[in-house]
């Protein structure tokens, strides 16, 4: 069963064999401690914002106070007089025709140019000796705006005389999309709806609502660029993917890639916020024009301008059960707020229809998923990218017809739960365990923590009440409810896209030892990859002492340390050139001493614990012996099957790689008379294919889960509706969970492997945020009868507050 820490079954499924150094210590399946792990918690450890360097400057960027204008004239004299300015730069001043970037669509401009189309969105660069100087001298830069209308929603974005965000779209997306305000539109057509619906015994509707999140790392955007001898430029940044970063500074510079250096440094957090660039060319520009070492560090309040979020959204759902509880059909209709700039838009419009239906089976669907350009803040990936959304909205869809047939929410989603062999709505079956139901079932049946527990021990503890330590309330209105939901993620990169990453291995012998090196330039910004690559190296290459080089440039791609995808992707490429390595050591063993004993050429050859060895065990050689002087190095690229775009007017095709699923039971106490929510518990039971280390396991999923209920009941970016601008850029006025707020998590942790993927893991890190969130939201229904179609929750909803009012 399950405990506070987790526990890992793997009913109904073989776990997966790993025999090549099974029995290296601190191989696959062992919780081995983070390297950096104690540095973090004791504030040893070295971020992107502790870097220095001799002779540094400080960048500092001017954002506009408007959130849609023309630039009328901008006049930096004033800054560029002040004592120790070195450089003020705008868009005039950029050193190439390439003045734009973006992850797909390069719409976003490096420096404002002719207009600002979002609050906060950067217009000059300045280069100063000292970071107060920085900042001074950036205020003296006059800008005059002439202020424009602003795009705030759906009906102003389309409107027939709608002002447009950009003018003269080119993209590729352009051509398929009903009005030049839409950034993508992606429908998905299966069976017949119209025909479906007559069968219902049951119909509901409903109108969801989902706020603004922001990632909220705690490690703000930072990075240094050092001008270097030859021309180029090296840069140390905390990103998520340096080669994404790469291919879209360098034109901007005006310099071939290989003159572009990129360094990883220290990542407080990333969640999706680092996907897009935010100061890596504003340093680099910096850097070059001054000759000098350029540092920039956002404050919290640059931060908030400085990243995407994610995207808010509305959501219209119909659905359709008989009254024996089997759905019918589903149609929804999905407007996420892609904000000023296109970033990852498209591809969440691919997942949040894709994924709209969630974990059931339902062969009549009419979906359509739109994002929008509006001049509200640019939104792009944050953890669980599109899903998130969907999961919210479908699931409180579930509560409500559950409760209409008068059927269990949890044996009513059981009913209809998707499973190996489905045919998602994209048309592309599941191929791997999907074992909804199980989770279900695991979830509801974990113990129930004890009710009014304030109650029930020696004294009141007002950190059990809801308010916590404000102590607003003493319990006399405090009714408990308990809430279901169960998610569905993609893993990896979607659509058609060449999701690949590359490893190089390295073999010798160092003081008469084997030690392996692993190089990749995957972005660990906490998930762990540091661990799990080690981990992969010692199981494969039998050796203990494994190295992991700095993440840069000098090695390939390694994509983005998002949708899932490093332990399944990177790992997958650390593990093949680990078996390539293995495979030339063998044959360097065979050619030096396979004349000596028949196994080498016969038997089945194993490295284990620094020897070469048959499946036997017996011992043929010490691999310092088979290497001597020679070091076997590999790298290698590594591609899981491919996917194919979705159609655009049907939307099918086979448009991902893997799904991951987690459930959760959430059970919240509330005092309905002053609208506070105290969360006692979130419990989740989740698939993850195999545990590679399950403590990293377990502390993704208690991560996840925690961001999940941040959105339930108070994290969301609140912008003003008349002006675009942003109210709460701060963590005073945005609030999200600290150890106060957070809840017990016990997991139950399923191993049922994914005979496609490395060890047959499945990626895990998003799962738990989708499902948290609605979970959170059907206890609180549960306890106070509400509707409560939005996210987040706040007091004024619980005690009769209309929602235009709030």
């Amino acid at each position: 069963m399950a405990s506070p820490n987790g526990s890992m079954s793997s009913p109904n499924g073989t776990p997966t064999k790993i025999t090549q150094g099974s029995h290296t210590k601190g191989g696959i399946g062992e919780s081995t401690l983070r390297p950096d792990g104690t540095l973090k918690v004791t504030g040893e450890f070295a971020y992107s914002s502790d870097m220095w360097h001799e002779d540094m400057l400080w960048g500092q960027i001017l954002r506009s106070t408007v959130a849609h204008a023309e630039i009328v004239s901008i006049d930096t004299s004033e800054a560029l007089a002040t004592p120790g300015v070195h450089a003020v730069l705008t868009y005039d001043d950029l050193p190439t025709d390439v003045k734009n970037y973006g992850l797909e669509i390069q719409d976003t401009p490096v420096l404002a140019h002719g207009k600002v189309r979002h609050h906060g969105e950067p217009v000059a660069i300045v280069a100063a000796d000292h970071p107060e100087t920085a900042r001074r001298a950036a205020a003296k830069i006059k800008v005059d705006y002439r202020e424009l209308p602003v795009i705030t929603d759906e009906a102003s974005a389309t409107a027939p005389d709608a002002i447009l965000v950009h003018e003269g779209r080119d993209d590729h997306h352009a051509g398929h999309v009903p009005h030049p305000n839409i950034v993508h539109r992606q429908p998905i057509v299966r069976g017949d709806v119209e025909e479906a619906r007559k069968r219902a015994d049951v119909i509901v509707e409903g109108e969801y609502t989902f706020g603004m999140q922001d990632q909220a790392f705690l490690g703000p955007e930072s990075g240094l660029a050092v001008p270097e001898e030859d021309g180029g430029v090296h840069l140390y940044i905390a990103t998520q993917w340096l080669h994404s970063d790469l291919r879209q500074i360098a034109p901007v510079l005006g310099l071939p890639e290989d003159k572009v250096r990129m360094t990883l440094s220290g990542v407080g957090g990333a969640f999706g916020g680092r996907e897009d660039l935010s100061m890596q060319i504003h340093a680099c520009l910096l850097a070059l024009r001054t000759g000098k070492p350029v540092k920039i560090v956002y404050n919290r309040f640059e931060s908030f301008f400085g990243h995407v979020h994610r995207h808010p959204a509305k959501l219209h759902y119909e659905h359709g059960a008989t009254k024996d509880g089997k759905l019918t059909h589903m149609k929804c209709r999905i407007v996420l707020d892609g904000g000023a700039y296109a970033s990852a838009s498209p591809a969440v419009v691919g997942n949040a229809s894709s994924l709209s239906v969630g974990p059931y089976v339902i062969d009549d669907v009419d979906i359509e998923a739109i994002a929008l350009y509006t001049n509200n803040p640019p939104c792009g990936a944050m953890r669980g990218f599109g899903a998130v959304q969907a999961c919210f909205a479908y699931e409180a869809q579930m509560d409500r017809l559950a409760k209409k047939l008068g059927m269990d929410p949890v044996e009513f989603r059981q009913l209809n739960a998707m499973e190996q062999g489905t045919i998602m709505p994209t048309g592309q079956p599941v191929d791997s365990p999907a074992p909804v139901a199980e989770l279900l079932r695991r979830v509801k049946a974990m113990p129930m923590p004890p009710e009014r527990q304030w109650e029930s021990s020696e004294g009141a503890d007002v950190r059990e009440l809801p308010g916590g330590l404000s102590n607003t309330t003493h319990g006399e209105g405090v009714v408990r409810g308990v809430g279901y939901a169960v998610g569905i993620k993609n893993v990896g990169f979607s659509e058609g896209f060449d999701d690949y990453s590359t490893a190089k291995v390295r073999m010798e012998v160092v003081g008469g030892e084997p030690v392996v090196t692993v190089h990749t330039a995957m972005a660990e910004v906490g998930q762990g990859g540091v661990t799990v690559h080690a981990q992969i190296a010692r199981t494969e290459l039998g050796v203990a002492q494994v190295t992991i080089n700095p993440a840069d440039t000098r090695v390939g791609s390694a994509g983005s340390t998002s949708a899932s995808r490093q332990t399944y992707v990177t790992g997958g490429a650390v593990k093949n050139a680990c078996e390539l390595v293995r495979e030339k050591v063998l044959e360097a063993g065979r050619r030096k001493f396979g004349s000596y004993h028949p196994a080498w050429a016969t038997a089945e050859l194993l490295l284990e614990g620094g020897k070469v060895v048959t499946d036997g065990g017996e011992v043929l050689a010490d691999l310092a012996d088979v290497l001597g002087e020679d070091a076997v190095e590999i790298e290698e690229e590594w591609r899981h099957r491919p996917t194919e775009p979705f159609d655009l007017r049907t939307g099918q095709g086979n448009g991902h790689v893997q799904y991951s699923f987690a459930a959760h039971r959430a059970v919240v106490e509330v005092d309905t008379e002053l609208g506070l929510v105290k969360v006692i518990e979130l419990a989740c039971a989740q698939d993850v294919g195999k545990a590679l280390n399950p403590l990293s396991v377990l502390g993704q999923i208690q991560g996840g889960t925690v961001q999940g209920l941040g959105v339930a009941v108070m994290e969301e970016i609140i912008v003003d509706p008349k002006t675009a601008k942003v109210k709460n850029p701060s963590f005073t006025d945005y609030l999200i969970p600290t150890i106060l707020d957070t809840p017990t998590i016990p997991v139950d942790v399923l191993e049922l492997a994914d005979d496609h993927a490395p060890y047959g893991l499945r990626g895990v890190g998003e799962a738990p945020t989708l499902s948290s969130t609605p979970a959170v939201l059907a206890a609180i229904r549960n306890a106070t009868g509400l509707e409560l179609n939005r996210t987040p929750v706040r007091p004024e909803h619980l005690t009769g507050t209309s929602l235009s009012e709030a």
